[in-house]
Parts: C-alpha cells; structure tokens; sequence
C-alpha cells in the first residue's frame, strides 16, 4: 500500500505527481528544485543556492515523513549543465555523513523551469 506525503514547506507539486510516496519501509521523494515554497520562484540564479535551496525543499518533505538526511539510502542529482558539477557537490557533501547514500548524477537537456539542478531522494525508515 502507498501513502501521498505533502507539505507546505516545499514547493508544491507542478504536475499530476506527489511530493513524496511511502511504500513499505521507503519514502520515494519526487526530484526537487531551488523554488522557494513560499513563491514558488527560483532563489537564485546562482546553482549553488538553488542547489541550497532543493536541499531545504528535500529536509522539509522528509521531516513531514517523520526522516532525516541520516535516513537518505539513494539520491539522483540531474544537472542543466555538468560543468556546475562541482559546485553541486560542493553544496551535496554538506548534506550528508558517512555512510554516504548511493548517487547517480547526470547532465540533461531541460530541466522543468528551467531549473539548473534537480535532486531526487529514497530513504527508508
């Protein structure tokens, strides 16, 4: 069985999708992006605040689940440009501690918006 996890302190969803599902032990977290709940607008143009900020937007949907970052086992970074690599991880590094989750990362054509990155999560209970 699937439960819908919503919160006010991320963007909402711009799309038929949930912010987050919890199946079994998982929580599955759409990707997201640097908006700014409250607005719905990019804080930044800066990658490395965006990326801050999909961070903040990933912290408040886990908490709604009852999780933390400690709780994260699988991220998929999607990167508009891979040359920002770097700085994403930069920002990615201080989210974590050992043991780091498993990560894929990409460079794609369009993010939504336009975005410059987009982070999905899985963390488990």
């Amino acid at each position: 069985m699937k439960q819908s996890i919503s919160t006010k302190n991320a963007p909402a969803a711009i799309g038929p999708y949930s912010q987050a599902i919890k199946a079994g032990n998982f929580v599955f977290l759409s990707g997201q992006l640097g908006l700014n709940p409250e607005t719905g607008d990019f804080v930044s143009t800066s990658v490395a605040e965006q990326t801050e900020q999909v961070f903040k937007n990933i912290q408040a949907v886990l908490a709604e689940a009852g999780l933390s970052m400690n709780q994260v086992v699988k991220t998929t970074v999607f990167l508009a440009d891979i040359k920002d690599f770097a700085i994403v991880n930069e920002v990615y590094a201080g989210q974590f501690t050992a043991p780091y989750p498993a990560r894929s990362a990409f460079a794609v054509k369009t993010l939504p918006k336009n975005a410059l990155v987009e982070i999905e999560v899985i963390a488990t209970f």
